[in-house]
């Protein structure tokens, strides 16, 4: 029996997961991740650095919440952890904390939060280490990746982070430290590991790996959405009401459709929505758009098997915000939906132009509405681009597959 499959098969692993905010409604990848992991054999312990004051709660994500070791910004434990490193072990403490401030000083944001965050790091590290806590999993290259750095600094646990969009596009404060002392860094993509590597010079190129994030495909039916049948062209964008998302070019380029019975349908809700829903009403097509606001995964999954087409239209921002590989068109394309998305970031790496969807020129309308119109146009073609991008889901962007992937890489022994 090999090291993974022996640590699956038999105690299993204890590992901590970090993350800026939880329960997040919008990051479901890194509560599937977790679930996977428990499923094969592991424990994990949740050590989000704040907790998202949240409304709705997807309701596989409750139990996790009343696990989830939320600290506050100070308190009695606090004070007395940070005490206990600076006594014990300061010539671990204080250069931990001043690579923070030197690494992160061209960058307010990041210099901000990680000393915002800073203080739980002490305790965050006493408390793995009494838990027995043998590997710490960050997600996001921002804060996460940071305080993870710290633990990792103050009691010597490996550590790892994985790297998806705007933690990594908008700032690269602190990266290439963080690579230089993890065990390794994912990348969610081929394009995420091409911008680590081109800012991060000095380090191990090796060190950084590209595993996909997944989704778990017995959730979702192999058989075509019923919305296959019916008259209305039916297109959904999932995500965040905001600018990155590109959700006014793709309310202007169904403005442009023409000869066609379409509705589009904007799941999920944020600062943009205003924006949107007078947009909608000056192009002339409240009526056909639908705002179903935030809804739980399994609301998600509903709406999916209506619907025809996905659009993700992403752009980038001018503050440098950037999508990774959306999860949303991952699980479009599990429940047998074609695929329009932008020709930007990661996203071709599973919407391949004319062979798992149709790949659009970043905010261009005119384009999106002709690949919608062709695609509302042409059921065969909508078939033979849906079935493809499943299958392409099935063997790269598994989720039981990628979170061995990962365990495998937590496993491996130290270079």
């Amino acid at each position: 029996m090999n090291d993974f499959a022996a640590a699956v098969g038999g105690r299993g692993h204890t590992v901590a997961y970090m993350m800026s905010r939880f329960p997040k409604l919008t990051e479901t990848f890194v509560l599937d991740e977790i679930v996977q992991l428990t499923r094969n054999g592991w424990e994990v312990k949740i050590f989000p650095l704040w907790r998202e004051p949240a409304e709705l709660i997807h309701d596989d994500a409750l139990s996790w919440v009343a696990e989830a070791q939320f600290l506050p910004t100070l308190s009695g434990e606090i004070i007395a952890d940070n005490f206990y490193w600076m006594v014990r072990q300061p010539k671990r403490y204080f250069p931990a904390l001043g690579r923070v401030v030197s690494e992160n000083i061209s960058s307010l944001r990041f210099l901000a939060g990680a000393l915002a965050a800073f203080p739980k790091a002490s305790t965050m590290a006493r408390r793995m280490q009494m838990q027995g806590v043998e590997h710490v999993h960050a997600h996001f290259a921002s804060h996460p990746a940071a305080i993870a750095y710290v633990v990792n600094k103050l009691t010597d646990i490996p550590w790892s982070f994985t790297a998806h969009g705007s933690d990594l596009h908008r700032d690269q404060a602190m990266l290439e430290q963080k690579v230089a002392s993890a065990k390794f860094a994912v990348a969610i993509s081929q394009y995420n590991r091409r911008f680590i590597l081109e800012h991060c010079t000095v380090i191990d190129a090796d060190k950084v790996k590209v595993v996909h994030c997944g989704v778990d495909l017995g959730n979702f039916d192999t058989v075509p959405p019923k919305a296959q049948m019916d008259s209305v062209i039916n297109i959904v964008c999932i995500g965040t009401l905001h600018e990155v998302k590109g959700q006014t070019f793709l309310l202007r380029a169904c403005a442009k459709i023409e000869d066609t019975n379409w509705q589009c349908h904007l799941v999920g809700d944020g600062e943009d929505r205003a924006k949107l829903e007078a947009l909608a009403i000056q192009l002339g097509i409240k009526d056909r758009v639908i705002f179903h606001g935030q809804c739980t995964r399994e609301r998600v999954r509903e709406v999916l098997n209506n619907m025809t087409i996905a659009c993700a239209p992403s752009v980038p921002t001018r503050d440098g915000r950037r999508e990774g590989i959306p999860v949303a068109l991952m699980e479009a394309a599990a429940a047998g939906l074609a695929l329009v998305a932008s020709d930007l970031s990661g996203i071709p790496e599973l919407v391949v132009h004319e062979e798992t969807g149709l790949l659009t020129t970043v905010a261009d309308v005119d384009d999106i509405a002709q690949a919608l119109t062709r695609l509302a146009s042409d059921a065969s073609l909508r078939k033979r681009l849906s079935e493809a991008c499943r299958h392409k889901v099935e063997r790269e962007f598994s989720l039981s597959s990628n979170v061995s992937a990962l365990q495998t890489l937590m496993l491996e022994p130290a270079a």
